[in-house]
């Protein structure tokens, strides 16, 4: 059975290398039939924070990445490995190491010089010491032959064990370390593949040899590559979000999101556009690249304008309700919000400017913005907004034909061009000279705010506009 795993460290929010690697894990056991694994690496306590697992699952739940089995949590789970790291003394795989900080420097510094790669000498390998105040233990890794392994993405991978030292396994404060705790939470959890980000393809053979040496078969291993920003630097804060709440904040849609994960380092032909079924269908290991991906905002942003457009009103309406909730936004105090959605969706890029954008339609406003009304709020609008207020107060349906036909008439009658009516009017209605058509604006706004709203733009322009 196809068992993957995500198991990210709690020491900061979801960046997008790792939603990426949870996303292909993902994929690989949806597309197989098989399991996905998630289990929360919390062995470094002093980093670890109970808020970055939140965080962690937060953005989990918000690409809809569901596991089968988990979160299961390292920190609770010491007693597995202590007894282990017991066991493994008691049968001659491990020994106790009491080399101290100075000596360990010296033998650095001094591969440095020599330009070496700095690794331990194995000094207590064979000493049989008893553990000791200040001691760790070792894993005692095979000193000849080599290592070798066929990465999914890779190919052949092969490296001579000397150049692996005798890597810790339990710190001198008792705490196990990384490459232990994978290789038993691995096994206990039976995970068949182990797909993660290039910078780990080092610690793959230390932690095969420690496979082997506990009579386990290791796991396939896929590595993929690293994420760049668009300047070929790796991906950091400095090329903006990096967090996938972040970008969820920012108001893009998790459908653009995770096609644009996706493709960040995978690809099916000319292909760009993937729904999640098509991803589970057709995605395959061996079409990761080997090359570092880049992170392209212009290709996110037309993504999330594609889906924006093409996305039924309900997907659109569920991711939405986050961001109306932000701004504090009662949507029973306004039209439909699948109207909304419908008229706004064709003009924003995002769900954040959807959002901003349609305030006024269900709240009110304090303040015109001041260069629009500069431009269209002045005395020669009164006769048009007055002339505009007596038609819609006798309109017996606030519907889009009539308000249209009002429009219409009275730029007849005034003999005026649509901006000469339409920008004064959507001034009042919205604060802005931005919205949608002027008769979805008042078909939006609604003929109780529309009315109110003209009559104290015409009171406003009487105040501030009497001189010119």
């Amino acid at each position: 059975m196809i068992k993957t795993r995500f198991a990210p460290s709690p020491t900061g929010y979801l960046h997008i290398g790792g939603a990426r690697t949870a996303l292909f894990s993902w994929l690989f056991a949806r597309h197989h039939g098989g399991s996905f694994v998630l289990r929360i690496e919390d062995t470094d306590r002093e980093r670890s924070t109970p808020e970055a697992v939140a965080a962690i699952l937060d953005g989990m739940n918000w690409l809809q990445l569901d596991w089968d089995e988990g979160p299961h949590f390292q920190s609770q789970r010491d007693a597995i490995y202590q007894q282990q790291i017991d066991s493994m003394l008691a049968d001659g795989l491990a020994y106790h190491c009491h080399c101290s900080k100075q000596r360990l420097e010296s033998l650095r510094e001094t591969a440095m010089r020599e330009k070496r790669k700095p690794r331990y000498d194995g000094h207590c390998r064979d000493l049989g010491l008893p553990a000791a105040t200040g001691s760790v233990v070792r894993f005692k890794n095979p000193q000849s032959g080599s290592t070798g392994f066929h990465d999914l993405t890779r190919g052949p991978i092969e490296v001579d064990n000397e150049e692996l030292d005798d890597f810790i396994i339990r710190r001198a404060d008792g705490a196990p370390t990384y490459n232990f705790c994978v290789v038993i939470d691995d096994i206990d959890m039976q995970i068949s593949h182990v797909i993660r980000g290039d910078d780990h393809i080092n610690n793959t053979p230390r932690q095969i040899n420690l496979y082997r040496a506990l009579g386990q078969e290791p796991p396939k291993f896929g590595h993929v590559p690293m994420i760049l920003g668009e300047d070929g630097a790796p991906l950091s804060k400095r090329h903006g979000a990096v967090s996938v709440i972040e970008f969820r904040n920012q108001g893009y849609l998790r459908e653009a999101v995770l096609n644009q994960l996706v493709r960040l380092g995978w690809s099916h032909g000319d292909r760009e556009l993937f729904a999640v079924e098509d991803m589970i269908r057709l995605f395959d290991l061996q079409d990761v690249n080997r090359k570092a991906s880049v992170f392209d905002m212009q290709r996110l942003n037309w993504l999330n304008e594609h889906y924006l457009r093409q996305l039924p009103l309900a997907t659109i309406s569920e991711q939405l309700q986050w961001h109306w909730q932000q701004a504090g936004i009662d949507l029973a105090s306004g039209p439909p919000e699948h109207d909304v959605i419908e008229v706004q969706r064709e003009r924003v890029s995002t769900l954040s400017d959807l959002v901003a954008q349609s305030h006024a339609y269900y709240m009110d406003f304090d303040n015109y913005h001041p260069e629009h009304a500069k431009k269209h709020l002045r005395l020669v609008a009164v006769p048009v907004l007055e002339a505009l207020l007596a038609l819609l107060q006798a309109l017996p349906d606030w519907h889009e034909q009539a308000l249209h036909d009002v429009i219409e008439q009275v730029m007849a009658q005034m003999e005026l061009g649509m901006g000469k009516v339409a920008q004064p009017l959507r001034v009042a209605l919205v604060g802005s000279s931005v919205s949608p058509s002027i008769d979805k604006t008042l078909l939006l706004v609604g003929r109780e705010r529309s009315l109110q709203r003209i009559s104290t733009a015409i009171d406003w322009i009487k105040t501030h506009r009497a001189v010119t």
